[in-house]
């Protein structure tokens, strides 16, 4: 199978939101009367919904829920069709149909599942051929609901890389859902799409046709219904490489996003280099408000691909982000004018390539595997320290990597004003985001080698490794005390959060007539994207199905209650 480009949407969140339901969902109201709030989210949740990347604005991977499985199995497809026979699955609640390729990270909020995917296997019958899906599930049965269908780029991959599907893991507030689509825009869209009425622009027949050359199609109430929509590369002039996937964050009235800026298809020529790499949005509208100030349009090595965490320092928030230059930044969020521009300025910066990943020969020059990388991981946020680790896109292989807790409280340039608390450098490139478990102070993080990584999150002391034996794209899960992870193979492996490395997911099995004993179980497809966790069910999506896994024993009704209908 080929290796893809980067899409780490890298890369989905909590925060407990009313279920509306959506046949009996109240009035929508408009945009400018959604409520905001001034400051961030705090850097826990509360084990309920996980209404973005991240669970929170801290991006912290992690879930105080309880009574999780740590063992499953997935089943098989029932004879002739692409359907999981639930009678052959253990611990599993439901599952959904996705494309094809699935790297688009889980949310979950107002009773329902948000995951991107592509279009292989079209659920609506007048949207054939190559698009990128946002599917909606009711998240009580992995039911469709409604979808967004994007078509594709006309330049095709070198912006919008063929059958990727939709990257962008939603952020959804209330009753809006907003994301990144492969089109490089920004979308705010209706929660219940056009199931209560058109709530937003009058023209989604003409969106979805874009580009297509075919007629718009007709819209029913199994449709998105788009309430704004803010094109980077008409606005900005931004020029996506290969993907784009920013899982958006919202801080009071404005959305910040990466513009996932980067080079054009001779990978020496950046076509767009004054434009910036992360914006912020009025959320009620999709005005521009802010850019940033960093210049990382000429020094971009190939892409840019990480999304914004924030978290309050010194009493005031920042915006945290990774730079497609090898630097990690911090900004404030509130937009300063200059002329006729407004700019979100640099509050500090670091560089996350160490002097002997920048030799110059031809051994250490981007992308070889001694060489310096991008930043396309989140920035984790945890008590003042971010927490941050260097890769480069899938496709360039393995290689040297470095993941550092830095001093959230300093300013200026990170290195010269001693804020880099510890590094390790045994970790490989890594587009995943850590997870910390604030009861035992241990991190996690996995590398696109494959290793999954144990660390003291005080000290940085490394306590053990695993090898998954295939390369890993998505991130640890922290929860109930177990690390969930997959890999590319489709192995699904639990492990506990310990100082000492322990398997929680060991099964046998006969295959072939052969008894093994397996580190977990295989989902039959590459998992691509992150495991979450949302009001006790533990959600992990291959590239071709969607698991719902709960524990079956505890979920089921005691004798004196009647069972759900």
């Amino acid at each position: 199978m080929k290796t893809l480009p980067l899409l780490t949407a890298a890369l989905a969140a909590a925060g407990l939101i009313t279920f509306t339901g959506c046949d009996k969902k109240k009035e929508t109201p408009t945009p400018e009367a959604a409520q905001s709030g001034a400051k961030p989210q705090a850097a826990a949740n509360n084990g309920g919904d996980w209404p973005q990347w991240g669970g929170t604005d801290a991006r912290n991977m992690y879930s105080p829920a309880r009574g999780l499985p740590d063992k499953f199995e997935p089943g098989k497809l029932k004879q002739g069709t692409d359907q999981i026979d639930l009678a052959t699955t253990k611990n599993v609640k439901w599952t959904a149909k996705l494309g094809s390729q699935s790297y688009g990270n889980i949310t979950v909020a107002n009773g329902k599942i948000f995951i991107g995917t592509n279009n292989d296997s079209p659920r609506d019958p007048k949207l054939q051929g190559d698009r990128s899906i946002l599917m909606c599930l009711d998240e009580k049965t992995g039911e469709l609901l409604w979808q967004l269908a994007v078509s594709k780029l006309k330049s095709g991959k070198v912006n919008d890389w063929e059958n990727l599907g939709l990257l962008s893991s939603p952020r959804v507030e209330g009753d809006y859902v907003y994301l990144v689509t492969s089109r490089c825009e920004v979308i705010c869209l209706d929660v219940n799409g056009m199931a209560n009425g058109n709530q937003g622009m009058q023209d989604e027949a003409k969106y979805m046709a874009k580009d297509t050359g075919a007629p718009p199609p007709a819209i029913g109430p199994k449709d998105a219904d788009i309430i704004w929509v803010y094109d980077m590369m008409d606005e900005l002039g931004v020029f996506p490489h290969n993907a784009s996937n920013s899982s958006p964050l919202i801080i009071g009235d404005r959305v910040y996003v990466c513009t996932s800026n980067g080079q054009d298809w001779t990978h020496v020529n950046i076509p767009s280099p004054l434009s910036p790499s992360f914006i912020a949005l009025d959320k009620k509208t999709g005005k521009l408000v802010g850019e940033d100030d960093a210049g990382i349009g000429p020094k971009i090595f190939h892409g840019q691909w990480s999304s914004l965490s924030t978290g309050t320092v010194n009493g005031k928030p920042l915006l945290f982000a990774g730079g497609g230059d090898g630097l990690a930044y911090a900004f404030d969020p509130e937009p300063k004018k200059e002329g006729d521009s407004a700019f979100l300025k640099k509050v500090w910066w670091f560089d996350m390539n160490p002097p002997e990943y920048k030799a110059k020969d031809a051994a250490h020059k981007y992308p070889a595997a001694e060489g310096p990388s991008e930043v396309n991981a989140t920035p984790v946020f945890y008590k003042n320290r971010i927490y941050i680790a260097t890769g480069q896109d899938p496709e360039h292989g393995e290689g040297v990597g470095h993941l550092v807790c830095l001093d959230a409280t300093k300013t200026g340039d990170l290195a010269k004003a001693g804020a880099l608390i510890w590094e390790y450098k045994g970790i490989h490139r890594s587009i995943s985001t850590v997870s910390i478990d604030p009861d035992t102070g241990l991190l996690f993080i996995g590398d696109f080698s494959g290793f999954v990584h144990c660390l003291d999150a005080e000290t940085g002391k490394v306590y053990w490794t695993h090898d998954m034996k295939a390369h890993m794209w998505g991130s640890t899960m922290v929860a109930d005390g177990k690390v969930y992870v997959g890999s590319e193979d489709g192995d699904v492996v639990v492990l506990a959060v310990s100082k000492e490395k322990k398997i929680l997911s060991k099964m046998k099995v006969v295959e072939n007539g052969v008894a093994k004993e397996l580190n977990g179980p295989n989902l039959g497809a590459p998992v691509y994207s992150t495991p979450v966790v949302a009001n006790g069910v533990l959600y992990i999506a291959s590239n071709t199905h969607l698991f719902a896994i709960h524990d079956s024993a505890k979920a089921a009704p005691m004798p004196d209650q009647p069972k759900a209908k």
